[in-house]
């Protein structure tokens, strides 16, 4: 037998294995809608560059692990420097035809692109939720929100608009175009695996550029479905690139994307650590940079207050994802007036409503961390909080595998690491407050500025604290904020850049003054 059949039938068999192994999994779950593909259809075990499904140069792969049950979904390759080089080479290339496309052509690619994810929204929810954790109603709502951003981008991309300035001289006229920037470097975090794509992704081809993404090594077939569904839709080969790589090869992955010369344009969401040392090595190219880093958002609740309103949103701003989204409430202040009611309907809501388990289980409402090193974290933030005087609401400790309780802790202080530190996680420390000023000052004592809820029914006092939160987001009397219409980014160190909204797409876009004389 030639070894290039032998080669095709080992690739076939070790597909079918996967296939096999992800249909076990998707056993108990409800078939395909009508017209829609099955999940184990999505599942690609190579990664994606200039329209055709690769192996690393290697020849090596990475494991990826369901984080509810610990077993294995199965690999995609363990790409390197080497191989990252060649998926900008191809997308520098396909730049220089991509950039010639009208807008209208690229707005119903993008158009279809999202008709395609929203048509298989239940079936990609089920790929997300074996590989993330997150309960198949979020997946499903992160799909919507994913395909979203398509739409919009689709939209967006016809209103790039220039300018014509008043000339000071007759004889000349002054133009301002907006062109494409180029090829865009992209590393997309695990929690959003799907939605974090296409914000970023849908803008930067929106805009006439290309992209090299790598996807989070936990949560990478999402990304690759979403690529098998960009070619179905008919967006050409090297527009869209998906480099997959382990964590032992994500830094030299990542140092590419930020100094190649090729690549004039990064976007990373992720945490404020790796943000930094992205953004120093982007400094060699002087590279256009996003960034969406960690957030530590305050969660108020003044006098005025619906009580049971507060503890609603509060319930959406901490416990979706299971805490794990970087917008997450993360430090709760609530007057000393409406505290004691406060803390005991939240800590009942919790307990009534919120059900850890399998993503894929009927009921659940909390999937599990994603991994272990995550409970650990949330471990050593509760014990930190216990130590130093907190009490436990409810919730309060891991109950095996990467499962945490969700929690709530009273007698919380600002010196706590629960309060200092990033959660990540299902707990919500719950501080004692006086005045208004008092608390804004707290809110605002931390180098994070991403996000920042507050309930109150004073409308003066609504301008006021909206205006005075130094975060790039703000919620009034909503726990959950984050529409693909809206502009999202952080001030401070949580972050550079706007994504989503008609603000997201002049990331990838470059000014161009053009002054014509002799007229």
């Amino acid at each position: 037998m030639p070894a290039f059949a032998a080669a095709k039938i080992f690739r076939s068999a070790s597909r079918h294995r996967l296939y096999s192994s992800f249909h076990k999994i998707m056993d108990n779950l409800a078939p395909p809608k009508a017209g829609a593909r099955a999940a184990s259809s999505f599942v690609f075990d190579k990664a994606f560059v200039n329209g055709e499904w690769v192996a690393a140069s290697s020849g090596k792969t990475f494991e990826v692990v369901n984080p509810a049950n610990g077993k294995v979904i199965g690999s995609v390759p363990d790409m390197d420097a080497a191989d990252t080089e060649k998926a900008v080479q191809v997308a520098y290339k396909a730049f220089q035809s991509w950039k010639e496309t009208t807008a209208k052509e690229r707005a119903a690619l993008l158009r279809r692109w999202g008709e395609l994810v929203h048509e298989n929204k239940e079936e990609l929810a089920k790929l997300l939720t074996s590989e993330m954790g997150k309960p198949l109603a979020e997946s499903v709502g992160e799909l919507n929100y994913g395909a979203g951003f398509l739409e919009l981008f689709a939209e967006e991309a016809k209103r790039v608009e220039g300018d014509i300035i008043q000339t000071p001289i007759k004889t000349r006229r002054l133009l301002v175009l907006k062109q494409p920037i180029g090829v865009s470097g992209m590393i997309t975090p695990w929690n959003f695996p799907n939605a974090m794509i296409t914000r970023k992704a849908g803008a930067a081809i929106a805009a006439g550029c290309t992209v090299v993404l790598k996807p989070a090594e936990d949560t990478p077939y999402s990304a690759l479905a979403l690529c098998d569904l960009a070619k179905q839709a008919g967006i050409p080969a090297g527009v869209l690139n998906v480099v997959t790589s382990s964590r032992d090869n994500a830094s030299q992955v990542g140092k590419v994307l930020c100094k190649s010369p090729l690549v004039t344009k990064l976007s990373f969401t992720g945490s404020t650590f790796v943000g930094k040392l992205l953004l120093e090595q982007c400094a060699s190219t002087v590279k256009k940079v996003s960034l969406e880093l960690g957030g530590n958002a305050p969660f108020i609740v003044f006098p005025s207050a619906d009580v049971d309103a507060a503890v609603l949103g509060a319930m959406g701003a901490k416990f979706r994802c299971s805490g794990q989204t970087c917008v997450c409430a993360n430090r709760f202040y609530i007057h000393e007036s409406i505290y004691d009611e406060f803390v005991q309907k939240f800590g009942a809501t919790v307990e009534k409503e919120l059900r850890m388990g399998d993503g894929t289980a009927p009921g659940t409402t909390q999937g599990p961390l994603i991994n272990k090193k995550a409970v650990e974290k949330i471990e050593a933030q509760v014990q930190d909080a216990v130590s130093k005087g907190a009490k436990i609401v409810c919730g309060g400790k891991s109950t095996g595998g990467n499962f945490f309780e969700p929690t709530v802790l009273t007698g919380v202080s600002d010196d706590m690491r629960c309060a200092k530190e990033e959660n990540f996680g299902p707990i919500a420390g719950v501080i004692k407050f006086k005045t208004e000023d008092e608390v804004v000052a707290l809110a605002n004592a931390t180098s994070s500025g991403l996000a920042g809820y507050f309930y109150s029914r004073d409308l003066g006092q609504i301008w006021r604290v909206a205006e005075r939160l130094e975060t790039g987001l703000v919620g009034v009397n909503e726990g959950v904020i984050s529409v693909p219409d809206a502009p999202f980014g952080g001030w401070k160190e949580s972050g550079l850049g706007r994504e989503g909204g008609r603000y997201g797409i002049d990331e990838y876009l470059e000014i161009k003054y053009v002054c014509m004389g002799g007229l």
